[in-house]
């Protein structure tokens, strides 16, 4: 399976910190925020990747993270010259999806706590999209369910929602999601909508929605507010339990991308900061635990 993160459009929403840098450029409290769904890809077992965003800040997430073979992965870069909708991301990677299935995950969407290995290993065709509880549905796509637990309906920011289960930015679709996107139609915003996509899957009857367990966290830093709760989150994680959230070094090295030596190589190349530290703290515990 391969992986594409979305970290384009214009960041209104943040404005004026967008001024200085990409919305997915941003920190979350110790570190980018693209690092984030870049971690939840790796941790899933995804090493080939499609990064898009625009051509104005597509340099700075060459700078960032190169080719991404320091962390045993591959990131290949696609320009979105014009934000129009999450959907556009699989004309613009479609031959890099090639005839294979794909993860996209939004740049400013951070997942702690959720294990989507197993998903993205038994995914085989159709799509699979997931749900999660919150306060506040009318703001987010939203899913309705039978009173068997099967999906009926996907509907995008609805007045009046017909549960409290909206659809995180992870999607998972077989290689048929570009020639969906292809015939899509714009919506009166004028973009090709996810939720379009997910509606045709589920028309098939190839829809699969699972529900992530309370436990885990679902984090969009898409606003002011957002980004710093994410912020005082994923801060007070860390200072609470010694680990970084969001790390795909050490990611990369878990998954078996790196070895150990590597993996230190990495470390010990880092100018002295809390982050370099952390790192060697994970090397020196995995070479005391082998």
């Amino acid at each position: 399976m391969k992986g594409i993160i979305l970290a384009g459009g214009a960041g209104s929403r943040l404005y004026p910190l967008t001024l200085v840098a990409s919305k997915q450029l941003q920190p979350v409290y110790d570190k980018p925020m693209i690092y984030h769904p870049l971690t939840t890809l790796i941790e899933g077992g995804i090493r080939d990747i499609c990064l898009i965003s625009t051509p104005h800040d597509l340099p700075r997430f060459r700078q960032l993270l190169g080719d991404g073979s320091r962390m045993g992965i591959s990131i290949d870069y696609r320009e979105q010259a014009r934000p129009a909708g999450i959907a556009q991301a699989f004309l613009i990677a479609a031959s890099f999806i090639g005839n294979e299935a794909v993860a996209l995950i939004l740049g400013d969407n951070i997942f702690h706590g959720a294990d989507f290995a197993a998903a993205f290993c038994q995914f085989e065709r159709g799509a699979t999209i997931f749900g999660y509880q919150v306060l506040d549905p009318e703001r987010y796509g939203v899913v309705e369910f039978d009173g068997s637990g099967k999906a009926v309906s996907i509907e995008e920011k609805p007045v009046t929602p017909k549960s409290n289960y909206a659809v995180p930015g992870l999607y998972i679709h077989d290689s048929e999601v570009v020639s969906i996107a292809e015939n899509l139609e714009p919506s009166a915003r004028g973009e090709l909508e996810i939720t379009a996509v997910n509606m045709e899957y589920l028309t098939r009857g190839t829809l699969r929605v699972e529900k992530l367990h309370r436990g885990m966290a679902w984090l969009d830093a898409g606003t002011s507010t957002s980004l710093h709760d994410a912020s005082a989150y994923v801060q007070t994680i860390e200072k609470r339990t010694g680990t970084k959230v969001g790390c795909p070094e050490e990611a990369a090295y878990r998954r078996g991308f790196l070895n150990l030596s590597q993996f230190e190589e990495i470390a010990n190349t880092m100018p002295c900061c809390e982050y370099r530290a952390y790192l060697q703290g994970v090397v020196k515990q995995a070479g005391g635990d082998s």
